[in-house]
């Protein structure tokens, strides 16, 4: 199927009036869905993080996907030797530091409607705020995008064909950076992107 965001919708700030005006969303993920019906307006009121979403321009609008984004950053103080060169690999030695700049995409969904069948809003979206990121107008430098992906095979995947590298090899290294015991499970994979070398 030929859809493209930029062709066939709009990118607007995501808020109550914006649901009200198109059917209903749902991604297929209850937690997700919860989400951005009744917690993302407390985040951007409170300044924790902003939603935007692909709304189509016809009659019947439907949300097609929608993003949460925050500033974060990465701190190397802590990375294991392995995980902190991976990371500064292409940063010129006499800018590397303790801490990068970074956005954080909080909470990502894609309208099951608009899942599969060659649509590829996934990619579509994570290309666009990859460009976003790094327009000349942009107020803020940022290097990295990060996100902490659901640890989910599928996720993990979808994360990693478009280009994010997990900043910890293995989740036994994640878990010992993040204190969480051995026997518990790893919920999410910290993964990240760097926006210069796109």
């Amino acid at each position: 199927m030929d859809f493209s965001l930029y062709t066939h919708c709009v990118l607007l700030a995501y808020n109550e009036e914006v649901r009200k005006q198109c059917s209903a969303f749902s991604c297929g993920n209850t937690e997700l869905d919860k989400f951005f019906e009744k917690d993302a307006e407390n985040y951007a009121v409170e300044m924790l993080g902003k939603s935007y979403c692909w709304v189509t321009d016809d009659e019947q609008k439907q949300i097609v996907a929608i993003f949460t984004v925050s500033n974060d950053s990465i701190k190397t103080k802590d990375l294991l030797s392995s995980s902190k060169n991976k990371l500064q690999r292409h940063i010129n030695n006499l800018k590397r530091g303790r801490s990068y700049p970074a956005v954080l995409i909080g909470r990502f969904a894609v309208n099951k409607l608009f899942q599969g069948n060659g649509y590829k809003i996934g990619s579509q979206t994570m290309n666009f705020i990859k460009s976003w990121l790094i327009e000349p107008d942009d107020k803020t430098a940022c290097r990295f995008l990060v996100v902490d992906a659901y640890n989910k095979e599928s996720v993990l995947s979808f994360y990693l064909s478009n280009n994010f590298l997990p900043l910890f090899k293995t989740e036994e290294e994640e878990k010992a950076f993040y204190h969480i015991s051995t026997e518990e499970q790893l919920h999410t994979r910290l993964l990240y992107f760097d926006l210069k070398i796109r």
